[in-house]
């Protein structure tokens, strides 16, 4: 059984916008994150706190709704070194926002976003 399910991936020119979501099934989940390529993290929401990194920042936004169980990526100004595969990703017990993917226990199977010059 699923627990991560990305959605909202595409084909997109530079300059545009998409947006990611991720709909959460995992009993408990806490920082939730995504990834580019299961690599690099691209943005992490924890306990009232958003992380990102420096290669998105200002551009992507991070949100979650967890009455919704969702979690969501906005993606503004794509440009094509944004073409990933990207993964939505959660801690179960956790509150940290850490970086690094092994600290993530459960995870989607990804969106594809390819970004256009």
């Amino acid at each position: 059984q699923d627990q991560l399910v990305e959605s909202g991936g595409g084909s997109v020119q530079s300059g545009g916008s998409l947006r990611l979501s991720c709909t959460i099934s995992a009993y408990s989940t806490r920082t939730l994150a995504w990834f580019k390529n299961r690599e690099g993290v691209a943005a992490i929401v924890a306990d009232g706190s958003t992380t990102y990194a420096p290669s998105v920042k200002g551009r992507f936004t991070i949100s979650r709704n967890s009455a919704k169980s969702m979690l969501y990526l906005q993606m503004n100004s794509l440009k094509s070194e944004d073409t990933a595969m990207y993964y939505c990703a959660a801690r179960r017990c956790s509150w940290w926002a850490r970086p690094d993917a092994v600290e993530y226990d459960y995870w989607g199977q990804g969106t594809q976003v390819t970004v256009s010059s």
